[in-house]
């Protein structure tokens, strides 16, 4: 239950991040590279740091009773 419960909110996660980052995107193709490039390395990295703990509950063992 808690793999799949985990797995609906990383889609979810991700598709706003996706939504996100392609509107705002949008605002800097007419930049130069040197201004696209760190966004998009930033944007391609950066979605891991809020789901750490996610993946983390996901992974942890069941506790016992």
């Amino acid at each position: 239950m808690r793999k799949g419960l985990a797995a609906i909110a990383i889609l979810a996660f991700i598709a706003i991040w996706i939504f996100l980052i392609g509107t705002i995107g949008s605002y800097i193709t007419d930049q130069p590279i040197w201004i696209q490039l760190p966004f998009y390395i930033f944007a391609g990295i950066a979605w891991i740091l809020p789901l750490r703990p996610v993946l983390r509950w996901m992974n942890r063992q069941p506790e016992r009773p």
